[in-house]
């Protein structure tokens, strides 16, 4: 009997590995800049699932948690002994993405943490402003000021305007 609950354990997991790996390994991704630290922290959230035993109310909720986690280990990440006193390496990673995506991904990676996030999670992951600012942990007005605040410098960062001169014009810097 033990058995068999241990086996349906194993696969419910193996089915929300699954189902959400990827998920979790591009928002590892668009916080880390760096493949292999992307899939040191997806490895880590999904062990983190596995040992909490946690039951969710949805996948919604589950996709939810996983997100968060992932956000809150590449942060453990940043703050590291270990990262904070070594020297990535420079990495090509090819993606399946056309060359707009690509270009676009890019640029999104110019800008801070906190407005990659946003801008991730609404257009790449389909999430409300509700739900973000609850997957971040801030409150909606914040979202919605950030997503808004990131939209326009994307556009500007797309449309080429010097990142330094637009800095003097904005409240606060473009980058982190």
């Amino acid at each position: 009997m033990e058995e068999k609950n241990y086996s349906r354990v194993n696969e419910l997991f193996r089915q929300r590995v699954q189902r959400f790996g990827d998920t979790v390994l591009r928002v590892a991704f668009n916080r880390l800049r760096n493949y292999a630290d992307a899939e040191d922290v997806a490895q880590e959230v999904f062990l983190a699932l596995y040992q909490c035993g946690k039951d969710f109310e949805s996948d919604e909720h589950l996709k939810a948690w996983l997100i968060r986690t992932t956000i809150n280990k590449c942060v453990d990440l940043r703050r590291s002994f270990w990262f904070l006193r070594t020297e990535p390496l420079n990495e090509s990673i090819t993606y399946t993405l056309d060359e707009t995506d690509r270009s676009v991904l890019s640029e999104i990676r110019k800008l801070s943490p906190a407005y990659r996030d946003v801008i991730y999670l609404y257009y790449y992951e389909g999430y409300s402003i509700g739900e973000i600012a609850s997957i971040t942990g801030v409150s909606v007005n914040t979202a919605s000021s950030r997503l808004k605040r990131a939209r326009k410098k994307l556009g500007m960062i797309l449309e080429g305007v010097d990142l330094e001169c637009a800095e003097t014009t904005l409240k606060e810097p473009l980058t982190k």
